[in-house]
């Protein structure tokens, strides 16, 4: 009984732990005096909230089923769950000296403890001990100006009154078994009530002035000493202990304990630099883009993020930028003028080059981050994991916000697999959700029209602006390679996957003679489309490249006497913006945004998705007609002007200085 009793009481540590990551995220995304009506609109504080009640309810299960001595301590697992919520491998040493230590006092106590009734006159001494303890700190907490003094204060004045509700547990638990219920233990169920509201009170406001591993530590050391204590001390349950046993058990609570300290420490896996320039001083305006993808990561968002951080850094700003690291640890970095601040990431089960960061160590880290930039403005990418926490963060902390969406649920559904069935609700959901995150920003932008007209058709109000993605026209335009063959080629450059309709490409190649094709790019599709293309008896005509640089990229542009785009998913497409700037003629679905860059006759063709047969009689046309391709490629270089990417970086100094309605840029300094 006793063991299953531990192992209960290891489960609502878990609880806890949980429960104390989604509470604090919350929390510290709130900013401002706490409000009791704000935070219950909260969806992850009500979940903590749900989490904290089954895992007291598993616990005062435990509590009936062993000595206090012996279920308690084990809440100090908590604290190692925690950090390995938090991703801290390197203190995976330190958690298990923690753990050790728990279960080696566990250990000690199950074989000496003896389980006694706890009498109404002992909780009455313990409520009024405790009294005093609560006092002393929580009048720091109040008192005090630091705010890791009174998260200090706080937590462990939230430690002491959860050690007693531990006792108030057990008493309930024991009166419920033995089928004696009566005032005593109504009384005792009210004062759990309000001993669980005064201790959250305190743990919340533990919570709003440091980090989560300083709430968790005193909690999961002070809670389990207060209720061993008056184990001990009131209730008689350590009567056959012997001093041996004392000694070793105080042993086994310094290692604990000491572990716990190293564990509590704040982070320093972050270490903001700042650039020499200061905010506002008349020579640099500091940008912070947050991103969830960005290179190595080859996608358009990931592109345009690093060409916009780039871009703004060669006119004089000092930007940082805030992105899942590719390999997993947290780092900074200095490279193309800008600062990377690389944040904690782990490999997904849909793609093994794409890493998110989780929302617990976001929240933390960007928070930091932010505090310690001070930045003029932030500009998010998405409104997945890093670039919601930073639009909420820099909300919290006053700073202007500008985001663009290059969002579309079908963008994803092939790298999660979503089932048919359920896509529509989920496209819904997601739509409502970005809606929701991008509705607390200063400016919100799309890269084209259409793409702004299906922000609004979603729900989001008109205010909206249409901003190209922009394009360096020199790059792709000055690009020189010498052709091995006079075959002609149509060139696909993005990811393999469903949404990219790319087999349609290859149907239509396989109506087209001599037409070779040549398929940058990988994804979920590409062993599957390789078949396919084997099928079709066109293997010795298409080359499937996978991954390539940048250069090799410059030279399949080069290469290529077409391109063509076939998805149906595409905000504004990079890659047919990139094969414009390089001049050449252009198929695109007839699809989302791609009508804004092919124009029908004039630089390319559009074709209906789905219309194979159409795509062939386009891709045949161009193939066959050097001197139209040749027309067409040249329209598609006068086109492509528009979206120099120095008009863009102009038109989001603008919207920064709206987002934060303040001269903050000076063209003359920046010319300089």
């Amino acid at each position: 009984m006793t063991w299953l009793a531990v192992l209960l009481a290891v489960l609502g540590a878990v609880f806890f732990a949980l429960a104390a990551r989604l509470q604090h995220d919350a929390v510290q995304a709130f900013g401002g005096a706490l409000r009791v009506s704000a935070l219950l609109r909260r969806p992850r504080w009500l979940l903590g909230l749900l989490l904290l009640v089954v895992g007291s309810g598993v616990h005062a299960v435990a509590l009936g089923m062993a000595p206090l001595s012996v279920v308690q301590p084990v809440g100090v697992l908590a604290i190692g769950i925690t950090a390995l919520l938090d991703g801290r491998r390197r203190e995976l040493p330190v958690i298990a000296l923690t753990t050790l230590s728990v279960g080696a006092f566990v250990l000690l106590a199950a074989g000496s403890a003896t389980a006694t009734a706890v009498a109404p006159e002992a909780e009455l001494r313990a409520g009024l001990i405790v009294l005093g303890l609560i006092a002393a700190p929580g009048l720091l907490g109040v008192l005090a100006e630091r705010p890791a003094v009174r998260a200090l204060g706080f937590g462990a004045a939230g430690g002491v009154a959860y050690g007693y509700v531990s006792v108030l547990m057990r008493a309930v638990s024991q009166d419920v078994q033995r089928g004696a219920v009566d005032w005593a233990t109504a009384l005792s169920a009210a004062g759990i009530a309000v001993t669980l509201l005064v201790g959250g009170w305190f743990i919340q406001h533990a919570y709003a002035g440091g980090p989560p591993h300083l709430a968790v530590a005193c909690l999961t050391v002070v809670d389990p000493l207060v209720a061993v204590g008056i184990g001990a001390g009131l209730l008689g349950e350590a009567t056959r202990t012997t001093g041996p046993v004392v000694a070793a058990q105080l042993a086994c609570a310094a290692l604990a304990t000491a572990g716990v300290v190293v564990l509590a420490r704040k982070p320093d896996h972050i270490a903001p630099t700042r650039s020499e320039n200061t905010v506002n001083d008349g020579r640099a305006t500091r940008i912070v883009i947050a991103a969830d993808t960005f290179p190595p990561n080859v996608n358009g968002a990931a592109r345009f993020a690093h060409r916009l951080a780039t871009g703004l850094a060669g006119r004089g700003h000092d930007v940082h930028v805030l992105c899942p690291d590719p390999v997993g640890g947290a780092r900074t970095e200095h490279v193309d003028g800008i600062t990377v601040h690389r944040l904690r990431s782990h490999r997904t089960p849909f793609d093994r080059s794409f890493r998110i960061s989780l929302p617990w160590q976001v929240s933390t880290d960007v928070r930091a981050l932010l505090t310690e930039l001070r930045p003029d403005v932030v500009h998010v990418q998405s409104h997945f994991v890093v670039g919601r926490y930073a639009l909420r963060q820099a909300k919290a902390l006053g700073i202007p916000v500008a985001a663009t969406n290059h969002f579309m649920p079908e963008n994803l559904f092939g790298h999660a697999r979503v089932p048919q069935w359920l896509q529509g609700a989920a496209a819904r959901w997601a739509w409502a959700d970005l809606c929701r995150v991008y509705g607390e920003a200063d400016v919100v932008t799309a890269p084209t029209p259409r793409a702004v007209q299906l922000l609004h058709d979603k729900g989001f109000p008109a205010r909206a602006v249409a901003v190209s993605c922009g394009i360096d026209v020199d790059r792709y335009r000055s690009r020189r390679v010498e052709r091995t063959s006079d075959t002609p080629t149509v060139l696909f450059v993005g990811r393999l996957d469903e949404e990219k309709r790319v087999d349609e490409l290859l149907r239509a190649l396989a109506m087209v003679p001599r037409l070779r094709a040549e398929l940058v790019g990988d994804g979920s599709c590409r062993a599957e489309w390789e078949l396919l293309a084997r099928h079709l008896g066109i293997t010795d005509r298409v080359r499937f490249r996978g991954f390539i640089g940048e250069e090799e990229l410059l030279d399949a542009y080069a290469r290529a006497d077409l391109f063509c785009m076939p998805g149906i998913a595409e905000l504004q497409s990079l890659a047919t913006m990139e094969a414009m700037a390089a001049r050449k003629p252009v198929v695109a679905a007839d699809a989302m945004a791609l009508p804004h860059l092919c124009r029908p006759g004039r630089n390319g063709w559009l074709f209906q998705p789905g219309d194979v047969k159409g795509l062939a009689d386009r891709l045949h046309a161009l193939a066959a007609d050097p001197a139209l391709r040749a027309r067409m490629g040249a329209a598609s270089g006068e086109l492509i002007a528009e979206h120099a990417m120095a008009t863009t970086l102009e038109t989001f100094e603008g919207l920064y200085e709206r987002a934060a309605g303040l001269p903050l840029f000076a063209p003359a300094a920046l010319a300089a």
